[in-house]
C-alpha cells in the first residue's frame, strides 16, 4: 500500500485571552473560545477561564452538552445530586456528560482561589437525551509519551501511541504538552478534527507559519474536512522558553445549528424553553450539596 500523506495543520487564527475583575465570590474571568464564534469552533461550544472563590458555581442545572474540565491551580470540589462528590487539584481534569438532566455544583475548596479551564462541548441532536454522567481523570492516571525535550500526557483520545483514558460520547482528543527550552514536537491528530490550541505557560512557536504564542495564548488550526478519519494530520511545535506547557483540544464537528442558552445547550429556542419547565418542575432532581 502506498503510504498517504500526512496533512499538515497551520494557524487559522490567534489571539490571547483577555480578564476582568469580577464580582466576589467569583476573582476574575476571561474566555479562551467565545460563544458568540461556536460556528468556527465546532463541536466546541465555548471554554472559560476561571478565578473563584467557593459559592460562585453552587447547585445549577445544565442539559444538552458535555464539559471538560482542567484545574490549573487551586482545588476543586465536584458535587452532584446523584450522590457524587471528589475534589481534583492542579492537572486533574473532569468529564460530564450533562446529557438530558444534570445538577452539579463546583466549588473552591475551603479559602482555596480555584483556577480552571472549562469546555462546552456540544451533543448531536440524538444524544442530547443520553443520561448524565461523570467521569474524573486524575493526573497521575493519564498516561505519557516521552520524546526528547519534553513529553506529552494524554487525557482523551489516542494520541502519541497511548490511549487516553477519558471516554466521552462525542470523541475528543485532550493532550497536555510540556516542553524544555529549544525542544521540539511534532503532534498528531484526526485530520478530520477541529481543533485548538491554549498555551498555559512560556513561549512556542506553532504551525509552519511559526506563529508565536506565549502564555493565554489561543490558536485555532486548519484541518481537512474532506479527509478520513483514520489519516493523521500534524502540528510542529517549537519551545522557546522553559516549562512550555499547553494544551491541544480536537473533535470532529458536529454541523448542527444550536442554541446556547444559560446553562442549556439545545437545537432550538421551544428546547430551552422546555428545559426551564422541566427545570422548574423539579426534573432534573434535587439539589447538590
Amino acid at each position: 500500500m502506498a503510504n498517504q500523506q500526512v496533512f499538515e495543520r497551520n494557524i487559522k487564527d490567534h489571539w490571547s485571552v483577555k480578564y476582568e475583575e469580577a464580582q466576589f465570590p467569583s476573582v476574575q474571568k476571561g474566555w479562551i473560545l467565545s460563544v458568540d464564534r461556536w460556528k468556527d469552533f465546532d463541536p466546541f461550544i465555548l471554554m472559560a477561564e476561571d478565578w473563584f472563590k467557593r459559592g460562585t458555581f453552587s447547585d445549577h442545572p445544565h442539559r444538552g452538552f458535555q464539559t471538560v474540565t482542567y484545574v490549573v491551580d487551586g482545588r476543586l470540589e465536584h458535587i452532584d445530586n446523584a450522590g457524587g462528590r471528589d475534589i481534583l487539584e492542579p492537572g486533574d481534569v473532569q468529564y460530564m456528560n450533562a446529557g438530558w438532566a444534570a445538577r452539579h455544583a463546583e466549588e473552591a475548596v475551603g479559602e482555596d482561589i480555584a483556577h480552571t479551564l472549562q469546555l462546552w462541548l456540544n451533543l448531536p441532536k440524538d444524544l442530547k437525551n443520553t443520561p448524565t454522567t461523570y467521569q474524573n481523570i486524575y493526573r497521575e492516571d493519564a498516561p505519557t509519551a516521552s520524546f526528547e525535550g519534553g513529553y506529552v500526557k494524554v487525557f482523551s483520545g489516542n494520541i502519541a501511541g497511548v490511549q487516553g483514558p477519558l471516554d466521552s460520547v462525542v470523541p475528543i482528543t485532550l493532550s497536555e504538552i510540556n516542553l524544555e527550552n529549544g525542544a521540539t514536537y511534532t503532534h498528531l491528530l484526526p485530520e478530520t478534527h477541529n481543533a485548538f490550541v491554549y498555551v498555559l505557560s512560556g513561549d512556542l512557536t506553532i504551525g509552519s507559519s511559526n506563529v508565536n504564542l506565549q502564555k493565554h495564548g489561543v490558536a485555532t488550526l486548519t484541518f481537512n474536512e474532506a479527509g478520513t478519519d483514520e489519516n493523521k494530520s500534524q502540528i510542529k511545535i517549537k519551545a522557546n522558553s522553559r516549562r512550555t506547557r499547553l494544551l491541544v483540544y480536537s473533535g470532529k464537528p458536529i454541523k448542527e445549528e444550536i442554541v446556547p442558552y444559560g446553562p442549556f445547550v439545545m437545537n432550538s429556542m421551544d428546547e430551552i424553553k422546555q428545559a426551564y419547565r422541566d427545570y422548574h418542575n423539579g426534573l432534573f432532581g434535587p439539589p447538590a450539596k
